[in-house]
């Protein structure tokens, strides 16, 4: 038996890990509207902080939702769809995306598996073709709607595209938001093939991570919006007045929360909030369709509403909804400024 320590050329190597450094910054999701992309900020970050509608055009603040992990922060900026504007609040969402994709670290364009690439989509692309330094990401949303074969012609497309535009994808990832969210979180974890469901969308979070800088976290732990309170309960309201009516009525419904303040003399352990809120339309003809026969529409937009405030805000609610006239808001300057945008 020897005695001999083993000599430095012989002794077995440690090497201690670093631990991979913290990143944090701002991601992108971009597309033509109705291409999925506040339903994937939503999956993302686990809850509803953009509002969805299956009509195109929805959303018309950029919000920023945070995904909080133990070695990164992401902070989701979800925008209005770029589109061809037709009205002066339509240039100036336009406006609002040009100056987002400016600002990000990363971009994700979103297109639908379930519609092939139209003009709209090469639209987009080109100008993203034009910022060079920002790496971008191609996200094919809403592959619950199709089969792999539909897919993998989609996946093609999609590398053709930016092989014609000289767009470098950084990454081409299938994801279905809706499957995520029925799911709680489980998945199979599949990029390029048929997989569904969460796994996909914590995979999407994994792939973007790298693209951001090495920072420590821009927002407190447990913060999920930056979105000031007010703004989101009248998105929340806009979202349950979009819901019912269909083709009756375009995008011409904003809403303004006038006041949000605790009612006075209740009991610390039954506390409820007064909101008062001002539903806007541009003609006096439309103002039936939001309101119902004696008053039935606008009743159910309230209590769909209320479900949804009282849950972001964690308090019983009184929710007061008033419908009001702002003729043509969409072309007038002035009215724009007054209703936010």
């Amino acid at each position: 038996m020897s005695d001999r320590s083993p000599s430095p050329e012989t002794a077995p190597k440690t090497t201690q890990q670093q631990p991979a450094p913290h990143r944090a910054g701002f991601a992108c999701f971009v597309g033509r509207p109705n291409a999925g992309k506040s339903t994937l900020t939503n999956a993302l970050v686990g809850t509803k902080v953009a509002i969805t509608s299956n009509r195109p055009q929805t959303t018309r603040h950029t919000v920023r939702g945070i995904v909080h992990r133990p070695d990164a922060q992401l902070v989701l900026v979800d925008t209005p769809g770029l589109h061809k504007p037709r009205t002066l609040l339509g240039e100036r969402l336009n406006d609002v995306v040009r100056t987002t994709w400016a600002e990000v670290d990363v971009i994700g364009f979103c297109l639908p598996a379930d519609q092939k690439i139209g003009p709209g989509d090469r639209y987009i692309a080109a100008e993203l073709a034009g910022i060079k330094k920002t790496p971008k990401v191609a996200i094919v949303t809403k592959t619950d709607l199709v089969d792999s074969k539909r897919l993998a012609e989609q996946l093609i497309a999609i590398d053709k595209l930016g092989q014609d535009l000289g767009i470098v994808w950084q990454e081409i990832i299938p994801v279905s938001a809706v499957d995520a969210d029925k799911q709680g979180g489980r998945g199979p974890a599949v990029v390029g093939g048929g997989g569904r469901g969460a796994g996909q969308v914590a995979l999407l979070a994994d792939l973007l991570v790298p693209l951001l800088p090495e920072s420590p976290p821009l927002y407190p732990e447990g913060d999920l919006t930056d979105e000031p309170e007010q703004v989101m309960v009248a998105e929340l309201i806009r979202e349950a007045a979009l819901e019912g009516v269909r083709d009756e009525l375009p995008h011409s419904i904003a809403v303004v929360v006038e006041e949000m303040l605790p009612r006075e003399g209740r009991p610390a352990d039954r506390p409820l909030l007064d909101i008062h809120a001002n539903v806007y339309i541009e003609r006096p003809s439309q103002k039936g369709i939001i309101i119902g026969p004696k008053g039935a529409r606008l009743k159910e937009v309230g209590t769909k509403s209320r479900k949804h405030i009282e849950a972001l805000l964690g308090t019983p609610v009184f929710l007061d909804l008033h419908v009001k006239v702002a003729k043509d808001w969409q072309r007038d300057p002035k009215q724009l400024r007054k209703l936010g945008f």
